[in-house]
């Protein structure tokens, strides 16, 4: 039988427990909910651009914002791996960086990542890194930029990431950039007013402004992507500490009845030594 004072200590520690775990279920729950939000009304914006751009735009070719640039573009595919910054998000970094890792090709592609935990994960695999960037703190005015600045350079890009299906599952996605791009505007209903050169001025070309739209595009879908990914990272987090609060729940329940017993036979053995004193008294 463990000491009074040990079994004590352990449900003091299994109470806290509980209640952190139940704190942290409760901050997921909410940052899932404002994020949604956030989702929705960034949808509402790329559809507005996107029947703009369909307008005005002088073929179906998508050129991801650099049909005036003469960078040179590397054949290569990139791949961008978006993960969390710490390591307290469930598995889900894990089963993604495995996911990427099966298509990659050190030869014809560039990897990525967003996220501490993802870099960690794939130099421990010996997967070269071109850059990392950490995931965004905050889930406003997220700036993608310098990631644009990189697809740029590629000919093709894909993103790997962790998608929201529910507080108790998410699933891997995969997202080739400028497919999903148009995917998305042919769900956008198409604008009333046509706007063409006839009766709109276009500063400084028409080209340059189809590009800005592009990168424009480009920054909605990323951020979007980035935002979908913490929504999964909440909620794997949340699978987690749910797990863990079960748990914690079942050892303080358990250590409880363990200091009950423990403090009920200490009282017995106190009761039995009065007794037995009682009794020694009463013989002499």
């Amino acid at each position: 039988m463990r000491q009074l004072t040990d079994l004590e200590q352990a449900k003091e520690l299994s109470s806290v427990m509980v209640e952190l775990t139940s704190a942290f279920e409760g901050i997921a729950s909410t940052r899932i909910a404002q994020i949604k939000d956030q989702v929705l009304r960034a949808t509402e914006f790329f559809g507005d651009l996107w029947r703009i751009y369909s307008q005005i735009r002088f073929d179906r070719v998508f050129r991801f914002g650099r049909s005036q640039s003469r960078t040179a573009v590397s054949p290569k595919e990139l791949m961008i791996l978006i993960t969390s910054e710490g390591s307290f998000s469930g598995d889900i970094d894990q089963k993604l960086v495995s996911t990427a890792l099966t298509n990659y090709d050190r030869n014809r592609s560039d990897i990525i990542v967003i996220g501490h935990h993802g870099l960690v994960q794939l130099m421990q695999a010996g997967a070269p890194v071109v850059k990392s960037f950490k995931m965004p703190i905050n889930d406003k005015n997220i700036n993608v930029m310098p990631l644009i600045v990189e697809v740029q350079k590629y000919n093709s890009t894909t993103v790997y990431y962790p998608s929201y299906v529910s507080l108790m599952n998410q699933e891997i996605k995969t997202m080739p950039l400028s497919s999903a791009v148009t995917e998305k505007g042919a769900n956008v209903r198409p604008g009333e007013e046509i706007i063409s050169e006839k009766n709109y001025i276009f500063e400084p070309s028409p080209y340059a402004v189809v590009d800005h739209l592009e990168r424009s595009m480009m920054q909605i879908m990323l951020s979007e992507v980035i935002m979908e990914s913490k929504l999964a990272q909440y909620a794997s987090r949340f699978r987690a500490m749910r797990v863990a609060h079960e748990k914690a729940e079942d050892r303080s329940s358990d250590v409880s009845w363990q200091y009950s017993r423990a403090k009920r036979q200490l009282k017995d053995e106190r009761l039995k030594e009065v007794m037995n004193g009682l009794r020694q008294r009463g013989s002499l």
